[in-house]
C-alpha cells in the first residue's frame, strides 16, 4: 500500500465522515445511545437530507422519533416551509427531539409531534399528501409500513426503510419485503450502503 493510499484512509471511513454532524445532532446521538437506542449513522443521515432535498420535501412522515437525529438531518432537507410529523411511543424522548429541533434553530411548528402506536396514527394522515416517510421501527412491520407508505405518498414521493443491512434486526423479514418491493410496479427501489442499510423507494 502507498503513503498516499495509507493517509487517505479506506472507502468506509470516507464515507462515513464525508458529512459531519454538528454539535446538536451529536447530542442527539448521546441522548439515543443512553437510552438504549440505534440512530441513523451520520452518513445515512447525510443521505435523508439530500433525499429531502431531492424531492422537494414539504410534508414529511417519520415513525420513530428516537431523539431527534433522523429528525434533523431530515428537517435541514426539507423545504423551509415544510412540517415533519414524527411519530413515536415514548414521549420523553420525544420531549428530548422537541427540544433539540428548537435549539437548532427550527420552528415549534415545523414538527408534529404523534405520540402513539405508528399502526394506529397513519390511517388518519390524509391520502397521497406526503412526499417523503422515513422508517426506523420495528422491523417485523415494516410491511405494513410499505403499504400504508403506498396510500400516503403522492406519485413520486419516496418511502425509505433503515436497518435492512443489519444481522441485529430480523434480517430476513427485512430482505423479504425488500423483495416484494422490488418485485412490485408501485416502486422503483434501490438499497443505499449507508450506516445499517437505506432501502430507498420512488412511489410510481
Amino acid at each position: 500500500m502507498t503513503t498516499l493510499h495509507r493517509q487517505a484512509g479506506s472507502a468506509g471511513d470516507f464515507v462515513a465522515t464525508f458529512v459531519p454532524e454538528d454539535v446538536i445532532a451529536q447530542t442527539a446521538r448521546g441522548l439515543a445511545v443512553e437510552v438504549g437506542l440505534h440512530p441513523v449513522a451520520p452518513s445515512a443521515g447525510a443521505a435523508l437530507r439530500m433525499l429531502a432535498a431531492a424531492c422537494g420535501a414539504k410534508a414529511v412522515v417519520e415513525i420513530g422519533t428516537g431523539t431527534g437525529v433522523s429528525g434533523l438531518w431530515l428537517l435541514r432537507g426539507m423545504r423551509p416551509d415544510g412540517v415533519l410529523t414524527t411519530i413515536d411511543l415514548e414521549a420523553e424522548h420525544q420531549r428530548m427531539a422537541r427540544r433539540l429541533f428548537v435549539e437548532a434553530g427550527f420552528s415549534s411548528s415545523r414538527a408534529r409531534v404523534i405520540t402513539g402506536r405508528a399502526l394506529e396514527v397513519l390511517p388518519r394522515l390524509a391520502d397521497g399528501a406526503y412526499d417523503l416517510i422515513f422508517v426506523d421501527a420495528d422491523a417485523t412491520e415494516y410491511a405494513a409500513f410499505v403499504d400504508a407508505a403506498a396510500r400516503l405518498l403522492r406519485p413520486g414521493g419516496l418511502v425509505v426503510l433503515h436497518g435492512v443491512l443489519t444481522s441485529g434486526r430480523d434480517v430476513f423479514t427485512v430482505r423479504e419485503l425488500a423483495q416484494s418491493v422490488r418485485d412490485s410496479d408501485l416502486w422503483q427501489p434501490a438499497v443505499l450502503p449507508l450506516g445499517e442499510g437505506l432501502l430507498a423507494a420512488v412511489r410510481v
